[in-house]
């Protein structure tokens, strides 16, 4: 017991007399690379996907209506193979009925969550022609192989790789050209107030990611 007492006297002295003994100083470091490459994306249809006008009574009462799936091209050009990833950034995040795995859909005219979207790719090509895709959820610190279909969530990165070194990995791409599959979801409509006209107002910013 006594010896126990000694060492806690000793922490708590060190403690209240650890101050004399601080540093004055501590530093700020600012690093980053600067790339010569510059890689540009775009999105076919000007990245616009229209469903038109949907009647409410055709929407299911008491489970989420899918209004179907469209494919959207995306390709990115750089000036050089460069190492880059591919980034959704949903700007209607808070109104996604699955935070996390889908993008939002807007809301409704009584700050209801209209519905979400999902996302995957398929049909990647490259310079050197059909490639495999890799995923990150770490932001590029580890990557694995991402199947066509798979759902692609806002927290993921996307990258045209292969699994040369051992482990998949992105590889430097000058061209990547691949499908943006999109399936869209309406909230259940018996949670939703559709007495007036309801916007789908969907949107995202696609990012490239150099690596």
């Amino acid at each position: 017991m006594l010896k126990h007492l000694s060492v806690l006297t000793a922490a708590i002295f060190l403690t209240g007399t650890s101050s004399v003994f601080a540093a004055s100083t501590t530093d700020l470091t600012v690093t980053g690379i600067i790339t010569p490459a510059a890689c540009t994306p775009g999105l076919a249809n000007n990245g616009n996907i229209d469903y038109g006008k949907i009647a409410a009574k055709d929407l299911n009462q008491t489970q989420t209506t899918f209004l179907g799936r469209t494919p959207l091209q995306v390709n990115v050009e750089c000036d050089a193979a460069t190492r880059f990833a591919l980034h959704l950034v949903d700007n209607r995040a808070s109104s996604t009925l699955f935070p996390g795995a889908m993008y939002g859909l807007g809301m409704t005219n009584s700050s209801e969550k209209l519905g979400a979207f999902d996302l995957s790719y398929s049909d990647a090509v490259t310079e050197n022609g059909a490639t495999s895709m890799v995923a990150s959820v770490d932001q590029g610190t580890t990557w694995d192989r991402h199947d066509e279909g798979d759902g692609t969530p806002p927290t993921m990165w996307t990258a045209a790789g292969d699994k040369s070194t051992g482990s998949w990995l992105p590889v430097a791409t000058k061209n990547l050209t691949m499908n943006m599959n999109v399936g869209a979801f309406i909230a259940r409509a018996d949670s939703l107030t559709l007495t007036d006209e309801v916007s789908i107002d969907g949107s995202a910013t696609l990012e490239v990611k150099y690596l």
